[in-house]
């Protein structure tokens, strides 16, 4: 068993910051590179490529990426662990070990999560007596059923160790909980007995500071942040871990950001709900019992977590279509701009009444006063307002009137109040609504299965 092992964070979702993995394997030493490429829209995102292009449906930045880093990787033993298998993590893998025979690393394994992906199961679930009711809501899916983008199920940590367990060297999954993907190095280095729920929390804490990436480690950060160091160059966080479930959350040395209490302790209480029952796959963990001591610069101690057993669930995170949108900008300048901006959206709105459209709902924004914070908006000295920015939207279950709401917005320029500019990217388009539909699944429906490739 190793004493330590060092789990460096290299993205934090699809389209963080591209250099973020090759900094994390070339500055400094570490076991393992993880990366949480998928938000519950991406799944959608990603289906619908997928439906297009068979071949596509994952995170199409893997390939370059490992193109990149691989060699560094088998140098240094680098085992990387990543969810951007979307929902094609078997295409995914293909192409990393296209990539790998491009490079000559022919002995190359690549582990692949699938089972996940319930999108064509629906029925067949739904007759076995599960109905996958909306968490929010309470209804059942057999009410959207046909209008399903795409339905996946957080697996956990343990198909992961699976893999590891059979010599992978890049385990690509599908939709995997962002904490699983660091709590299953823990597991297979230090042998962690999945009853023992004190540990599965402490590596699941451990995994939640880590699925941000930059966000740990001074990135978005509400605190003093103007303390935070050559953001520019920011160094992406990574968990040193210990067999007795203690983690101390670092940052490769002579790197931007920064490491405290105050950063880790932020990332911490970001998406949690209720903090005592943190409910994964593995675990419950209990976020109430979470000890943090700053031992060092840019050193964290994570310790003292306590864990409770997992449900008899899986959660579900489905999408569906949900009618048509479309927002379009106008910006008004001073004097009076903000007024300008107010007379305009009036007018507006006004005009769609007339027509008699129908919408399930109407934005009227003030860009640079109102859109953040709403009615809450201080009220501001118009002298002092340099332009604000109009920005209107519209909601509808047809696409027809979301159509004809476009074609209203330009004439405002020579129609509506004075001093009017940045009409920016034409006529606004209907676009799909997704929305999204969490749900439970009872765990014996759903079996993950693990398969290795490999170029020999």
């Amino acid at each position: 068993m190793k004493e330590k092992i060092r789990i460096a964070s290299g993205q934090g979702f699809w389209g963080d910051l591209i250099d973020a993995p090759y900094h994390q394997v070339t500055k400094g030493d570490i076991d393992y590179l993880v990366m949480d490429y998928l938000a519950e829209v991406t799944m959608s995102i990603l289906q619908k490529q997928k439906n297009r292009n068979p071949e596509f449906g994952y995170a199409r930045d893997i390939p370059a990426l490992m193109e990149r880093i691989l060699p560094i990787c088998k140098k240094k033993n680098i085992k990387i662990i990543t969810n951007g298998g979307g929902v094609n993590p078997e295409g995914c893998a293909n192409a990393v070990l296209k990539v790998a025979a491009e490079l000559g690393l022919n002995d190359l394994k690549v582990a692949v999560v699938v089972g996940d992906n319930i999108k064509d199961d629906i029925d067949e679930i739904i007759n076995s007596g599960a109905q996958l009711k909306n968490m929010e809501t309470g209804e059942p899916i057999s009410g959207i059923k046909d209008k399903i983008l795409s339905a996946n199920v957080y697996f956990g940590a343990f198909p992961i160790v699976e893999a590891l367990e059979r010599g992978a060297d890049i385990v690509i999954t599908g939709r995997t909980t962002d904490t699983g993907l660091t709590l299953a190095p823990m597991i297979y280095e230090f042998g962690w007995d999945k009853n023992n729920y004190d540990l599965m929390a402490a590596g699941t804490v451990a995994g939640h500071i880590l699925e941000c990436g930059g966000q740990a480690s001074g990135g978005n950060f509400l605190g003093d942040w103007q303390s935070v160091d050559n953001l520019a160059e920011i160094g992406f966080p990574i968990a040193e871990a210990y067999p007795n479930g203690e983690v101390i959350i670092t940052k490769h040395e002579n790197t931007g950001g920064k490491v405290s209490f105050e950063t880790v302790a932020e990332q911490l209480v970001y998406e949690i709900g209720d903090p005592k029952d943190y409910i994964t796959p593995d675990c419950i963990a209990d976020f109430t019992s979470i000890k943090l001591e700053e031992i060092g610069e840019n050193r964290v101690k994570v310790f003292g977590v306590k864990g409770n057993p997992e449900t008899e669930f899986y959660k579900v995170s489905a999408s569906h279509s949900d009618g048509y949108s479309a927002f379009g900008t106008l910006t008004y300048t001073w004097p009076q701009a903000l007024t300008k901006a107010k007379a305009a959206g009036e007018i507006f709105t006004k005009r769609l009444e007339n027509l008699g459209l129908e919408f399930e709902e109407v934005r009227v924004e003030y860009i640079g006063y109102d859109a953040c914070h709403g009615k809450l908006a201080s009220q501001l000295d118009e002298d002092q307002i340099n332009e604000i920015t109009l920005r209107l939207g519209v909601r509808s279950k047809e696409a027809a009137p979301v159509e004809r709401f476009g074609k209203e917005l330009a004439p405002l320029i020579l129609t509506g109040p004075p001093s009017v500019t940045g009409f920016a990217g034409g006529r606004p388009k209907a676009s799909e609504v997704v929305a999204y539909w969490p749900a439970l699944i009872p765990k014996k429906l759903v079996h993950p299965q693990v398969k290795i490739l490999s170029l020999s």
